[in-house]
């Protein structure tokens, strides 16, 4: 699987990984610890250690209990995940700008 343009920038921490798939699929759903684990590439029990500061730090939010399953999302009440959202648009339209003058080089348009 190709890496988002946010990992490419940042790295592939537990934390960049986690937060890239939260921005990726804000809106979409909330989801159990268990499904951030798996769709972000990072194990459970790290999960587990990194996840209550991305509470703490309001990155983060619960919105419903599911039996004794949490549910959460990115919290984009929050300035800083607002600001995160800002910048993770501005790094992918960077590398799509970035791969549309690639293009360009290696197919000029002909003029007739």
């Amino acid at each position: 699987m190709e890496k988002s343009a946010f990992v490419r920038v940042f790295g592939e921490s537990p934390v960049v990984k986690v937060i890239d798939f939260l921005l990726t699929e804000r809106g979409l759903y909330d989801y159990t610890l268990k499904d951030i684990a798996e769709n972000s590439d990072v194990s459970f029990v790290t999960l587990q250690g990194i996840f209550p500061k991305l509470e703490n730090i309001g990155i983060v939010r619960m919105t419903r209990r599911i039996g004794k399953a949490k549910l959460y999302v990115l919290n984009e009440e929050n300035p800083l995940v607002q600001k995160l959202i800002k910048l993770d648009k501005e790094i992918s339209e960077y590398f799509i700008g970035k791969e549309l003058k690639k293009q360009a080089v290696e197919k000029p348009i002909k003029v007739r």
